[in-house]
């Protein structure tokens, strides 16, 4: 009596619930497709950090032009005896302290930073870029200053303190070496300041002896500082092609400047190597 009473009642909970359901059905519609929300979809779900792009005076072309701008003003502001101090007045001033003193050595110290700048390397002292990078950068660099120095050179037509030529303004020789000296500082930086620093006083030296021999007048000095390191500033810009790392020495050999003090003394280069297991 019990298991049929029990069957029984299954059934009907069981007619009851299929009818219900098809009468839900019949009531509830089927639901609409809602079109996807494409209003939003480049907005930043994964809140990556946004890209802020610098103002135009934080970017690279000002920072690497904003130097030689202030120096080739200058020298143009004091071109032709202009200014607050003159060229007249400075070379006045120079040659009462070397009033007969001549020499010849600015013709060698404009490349001394290009010295200065392999013997660092045979030393063995990491630079940012590897050489071949480096000479690319040199050569574009050299190609930059000397269109730009010949050809303002042959618009002023100025003439030397000694008369020679019309091609003083701006310094060739000063350009040079202010441009090796930047990319000496460029390229050893990271490594130390220093070298920048010794770069950069052999260049100083250059200009002074331009005076000095009176080849230059001050302008001419300071706007060829300006245009050797905008030179050097534009090579690097500019400069996209690497192809990894410079070639390292091989391991335990080095090579070191040296000076020899004495008269049968001078500047020279050591070399030492020590066998490694």
């Amino acid at each position: 009596m019990i298991k049929p009473l029990i069957v029984r009642l299954a059934l009907v909970l069981a007619m009851g619930s299929a009818s219900l359901s098809s009468t839900l059905a019949q009531v509830v519609p089927p639901a609409e497709a809602v079109p996807a929300d494409t209003t939003h979809k480049f907005e930043n779900v994964g809140r990556v950090p946004a890209v802020i792009k610098k103002p135009w005076y934080k970017g690279k072309l000002v920072k690497a032009t904003i130097v030689p701008a202030v120096l080739i003003g200058y020298g143009a502001y004091t071109f032709n005896g202009g200014g607050f101090y003159t060229n007249q007045q400075a070379n006045r001033d120079i040659h009462k302290l070397f009033p007969t003193y001549r020499t010849k050595l600015d013709n060698v110290l404009i490349l001394a930073p290009y010295a200065e700048l392999g013997l660092v390397a045979l030393a063995g002292i990491e630079s940012r870029d590897d050489r071949l990078n480096t000479l690319l950068v040199i050569a574009k660099s050299e190609a930059i200053m000397l269109a730009t120095v010949f050809t303002v050179k042959n618009l002023t037509r100025e003439t030397r303190p000694d008369g020679s030529d019309n091609l003083s303004f701006p310094s060739g020789h000063t350009a040079q070496a202010f441009l090796a000296a930047s990319i000496v500082h460029t390229e050893f930086r990271d490594k130390s300041q220093w070298y920048g620093i010794g770069a950069y006083t052999i260049a100083t030296s250059v200009a002074a002896l331009r005076m000095i021999n009176t080849k230059h007048w001050q302008s001419d000095v300071v706007a060829g500082a300006g245009f050797g390191i905008l030179s050097a500033h534009l090579g690097y810009l500019t400069h996209r092609n690497r192809w990894g790392r410079q070639p390292r020495l091989p391991e335990g050999m080095s090579f070191t400047p040296t000076w020899l003090p004495g008269p049968g003394g001078g500047a020279g280069v050591g070399f030492t190597w020590h066998p490694v297991k």
